[in-house]
């Protein structure tokens, strides 16, 4: 992978003003912030299991809650992703990952297509992680996954404790998608795909 595959967005609204870096051939470094500290945690786990390296600059309008903020992080972060990605030449394309984290096991699967889906199989959503709602992981990985246009599948096989879950599920995150951006040497330059572009 060469060390210009990274994206570059900013995004500011009325609600929030986020900028972010992300190298896909990174040091596994999350560096700024969210606004909220459990969530910046789950993002380092991204990055170390990636192998990526994520810059986050975010001011938000916490004063209503983190939905509005994680949301906006969740489209600024899958724009970057997506162009990270490049014209995906080369690239193993898919990727998955099972990942426990204790009593917690968690699954992901997902392909680079150029069409964004998401399916999320876990009962995280009514869980509280500090002052994280659990639904706005959820609703960070549906975003992100539109935006990145990635097809992603989320499964939590089993577990307890909601950091736990949730942190399980974003390891798992970070190294399927690192093996999906991969290069795959039989592939050589093109593009995965039998219509010749994603």
């Amino acid at each position: 992978m060469a060390s210009e595959y990274f994206g570059k967005v900013e995004r500011k609204t009325g609600e929030t003003d986020i900028k972010t870096t992300v190298y896909l051939n990174g040091s596994g470094d999350f560096n700024g912030s969210s606004t909220n500290k459990v969530f910046d945690h789950f993002l380092s786990q991204l990055a170390k299991h990636g192998s990526f390296s994520i810059d986050l600059s975010t001011v938000g309008d916490t004063e209503t809650g983190f939905h509005h903020t994680i949301e906006d992080i969740g489209i600024v972060l899958g724009q970057a992703f997506l162009a990270a990605f490049g014209d995906k030449k080369g690239i193993r394309r898919m990727g998955w990952a099972s990942v426990p984290m204790d009593e917690a096991l968690a699954e992901v699967s997902l392909d680079l297509s150029g069409r964004g889906s998401f399916t999320f199989v876990t009962d995280l959503s009514e869980d509280l992680i500090v002052d994280l709602p659990g639904d706005l992981i959820r609703h960070f990985l549906e975003v992100f996954a539109i935006e990145a246009r990635i097809s992603l599948h989320v499964e939590l096989r089993r577990g307890t404790n909601p950091h736990h879950k949730a942190e399980a599920i974003f390891k798992a995150l970070g190294r399927a998608l690192s093996y999906a951006v991969e290069q795959d040497p039989r592939r050589s330059s093109t593009v995965p795909s039998t219509k010749g572009s994603l």
